[in-house]
């Protein structure tokens, strides 16, 4: 019930979420001929949808070999980031395993069963992930074997030290999603989908990975701390708290929100990166790819801001939310007019006490700058109570259907996992 009110208060996002179930998901995904997969192939899918619903709709916008590439990808770097996650694996035992991890893409009978990770069926099944990887053409091996030594490096670096300072921050960030974001631009442009120019500027790609895990982590505050795990920098905690662990205590939780909120900030200076990136896209399929992810970290971050619940349990953004951004999220103006709308919500959520508040305000000001939607302001959309009626109509029509459909996507929704 509380679900059906809250479809209730965003009649469009339940308009969007019906109509994505009933046909049109096809604006955006491409559909794929699962008779044509052998049964390895259609196993990463099974395991991909189980893992994210998200990214698993991310990759069937795509067309071609690159949805493969892309699934594989993604699979392999799940596989080394459940390594990283499981707490319950001994450093003697993690670190030479991180490190050596790309190795095991070519080892085909190779498999961890002795993880207690909820993803470790990527671990225990890893022979067929592999088997798969070694089926790609090889520019595709290359570009995925060389990021996932990379990333194991940087991952084994980072359990023997602490995220202390912002450069840490941005350092850790690049090795476990900085370099996803360099790994998908070599992909794009060796599919020829893209230009060469798009892999040129590793920074920029750089830039848009790292504001994908940022914001992941942002959210991910309370589980981390729950698992043992710590991201947030302490350079920037300690402002507020003696230790990162601190912001979880009831009695530091205006403070929690403060140091979330200078975070948040710090993140939101990589959108116009974001931006830059999808300007110089030109096929629909990879803009689309590249978009949805971006977008959705975006809502979550205007979810965040401010907000007490990030230290109590779960903020993710509406399903019906996260689906009207996947059919929205298909041109660069579409992309600058929601920016635009979730800058707007920050903004108004800024409190006039936060001590980051004036530099939250100023980059949120410089990214309007250049989301200005073509026409001016964008209105907040009315309803007409015809409209109204009709939804309600609709939603009681649908409410078994959409139950249905609920218990497909009850999966949270995260942007921009590995």
């Amino acid at each position: 019930m509380e679900q059906f009110k809250n479809w209730l208060g965003h009649p469009k996002e339940l308009y969007n979420l019906v109509r994505f179930k009933m046909g049109g998901s096809k604006t955006v995904m491409l559909k794929m001929d699962e008779d044509s997969l052998s049964d390895s192939l259609r196993l990463c899918y099974q395991y991909l949808n189980q893992i994210s619903w998200t990214y698993s709709i991310v990759v069937q916008v795509l067309e071609g070999e690159l949805r493969h590439v892309l699934c594989i990808f993604y699979l392999v770097l799940r596989a080394l980031d459940t390594v990283e996650d499981d707490m319950t694996i001994n450093l003697e035992t993690k670190i030479p395993m991180l490190q050596n991890f790309h190795s095991y893409l070519y080892q085909p009978d190779w498999r961890f069963m002795d993880s207690n990770d909820k993803h470790k069926q990527v671990l225990e099944d890893f022979p067929t992930i592999s088997f798969e990887f070694r089926k790609l053409a090889k520019v595709y091996q290359d570009v995925i074997a060389d990021i996932c030594h990379k990333m194991g490096l940087g991952m084994a670096e980072f359990l023997e030290k602490k995220v202390e300072s912002e450069k840490d921050w941005d350092k850790y960030c690049h090795y476990v999603a900085g370099l996803v974001g360099i790994g998908v631009s070599q992909l794009l442009s060796a599919s020829k989908l893209e230009d060469s120019i798009v892999c040129q500027d590793t920074e920029l790609a750089n830039s848009v990975g790292i504001f994908l895990q940022k914001t992941n982590i942002i959210q991910d505050y309370l589980e981390d701390q729950l698992e043992g795990r710590e991201f947030w920098p302490q350079e920037v905690c300690s402002k507020y708290v003696k230790t990162v662990s601190d912001l979880a205590k009831p009695e530091n939780i205006d403070k929690a929100v403060q140091c979330m909120n200078e975070l948040i900030t710090n993140v939101l200076h990589h959108i116009p990166d974001i931006l830059t990136c999808l300007s110089q896209l030109k096929t629909q399929s990879v803009f689309n790819f590249c978009a949805i992810p971006q977008v959705m970290a975006i809502a979550t971050l205007a979810a965040c801001y401010n907000n007490q619940q990030v230290f109590r349990g779960v903020v993710k953004i509406r399903k019906g939310q996260a689906v009207t951004l996947v059919m929205n999220a298909t041109n660069i103006q579409a992309v600058k007019a929601i920016i635009y709308q979730y800058m707007e919500e920050i903004y108004q959520k800024i409190p006039s006490t936060d001590p980051s508040s004036s530099k939250t305000q100023q980059i949120i000001t410089s990214i309007r700058s250049v989301t200005l939607p073509r026409g001016g302001l964008v209105s907040r959309t009315h309803y007409s109570p015809i409209y109204l009626s009709c939804v309600m109509l609709l939603a009681a029509l649908s409410w078994q259907y959409l139950s249905m459909v609920s218990k497909m996507v009850e999966e949270h929704v995260h942007t921009g996992e590995n």
